[in-house]
């Protein structure tokens, strides 16, 4: 059976998130682009979308059929790229996905050495500490510092991410030192949205601290800062204060305790063949994220 044109017409939808963005994108009208999903729509006798006046969202068929689409997608421009020789070279478009703070200090000043190696590849970041849903057409590849990564997603671990409480030594001075966990109940902590409630280990035990942030953001850089310059204490990963806490500059606060062991950095990307690009960019980021230096 051949594949239906309506499905890439769906994707973009899907991805876009309204009929007029996906019609400028595929040089239709939207009256054309709505005719074709719902005649999608009418063959699968499901409802993909929902519409509205101001929005399309995806029912949850239309959720579940747009997943199990796009690795098929991605298998069949794998194919196809087989068949011409295109996956000799890495070439052509590569988006990758990073956290702001980790892709800014440990990704951006090694971007000369891919681009030097790879020069057919058209590169395209998005800098974000939020998680971007994959797969998606949008992305092809996306870091991410978490527990765990969910299945079918393809994860490639880079490093451990230890994660240790510090502050300035003017807040320490001023405020006091902490000699327990039940001690942070009387300070200001600082953390950026979804950071909280802190899970902490040492040795065999484990702390929940669970109490909202002095200052709310949605920044990681912000919290960094806010540190930096004396206002509370932070959970942060030695990526990203191994220097300060080097140089002085934070002092560890409770060093018994850190963060959960089992957070690490992953290079994440849909299942299915792995386009010459993204290979490359994981080979990459294999040999410029080194956690022995963040010690």
């Amino acid at each position: 059976m051949p594949l239906d044109p309506d499905y890439d017409l769906f994707l973009r939808v899907a991805d876009a998130g309204s009929l007029s963005a996906a019609a400028r994108a595929t040089h239709q009208s939207p009256a054309q682009v709505s005719k074709r999903l719902a005649r999608l729509e009418a063959r699968l006798g499901v409802r993909l979308v929902h519409r509205t006046t101001r929005r399309l969202t995806l029912t949850g068929e239309g959720e579940r059929f747009r997943d199990d689409l796009l690795p098929v997608m991605a298998s069949l421009a794998a194919a196809e790229a087989r068949v011409t020789g295109a996956r000799t070279a890495p070439a052509g478009p590569l988006r990758v996905s990073l956290p702001t703070s980790f892709g800014r200090l440990h990704i951006a000043p090694h971007l000369h050495r891919f681009l030097a190696q790879h020069p057919q590849v058209a590169l395209s970041l998005d800098l974000s500490d939020g998680f971007v849903d994959l797969p998606s057409p949008r992305v092809d590849l996306a870091v991410r510092i978490a527990a765990s990564v969910p299945a079918p997603l393809v994860a490639h671990r880079l490093a451990a991410s230890r994660r240790v409480l510090c502050a300035a030594p003017a807040y320490l001075t001023a405020v006091g030192v902490p000699a327990a966990i039940p001690d942070l109940a009387g300070h200001r902590l600082l953390a950026a949205e979804g950071q909280l409630p802190w899970r902490l280990t040492a040795g065999r035990r484990t702390a929940t601290v669970e109490r909202p942030s002095h200052v709310a953001t949605n920044s990681s850089e912000i919290v960094r800062e806010l540190a930096l310059t004396g206002v509370g204490i932070a959970l942060r990963s030695l990526w990203d204060v191994g220097a300060a806490l080097r140089d002085g500059t934070l002092l560890r606060v409770l060093p018994d305790w850190e963060g959960s062991a089992d957070v690490a950095v992953y290079a994440v990307h849909a299942p299915g063949p792995v386009p010459a690009a993204v290979a490359a960019f994981v080979a990459f980021l294999r040999e410029v994220v080194d956690e022995a230096a963040w010690d």
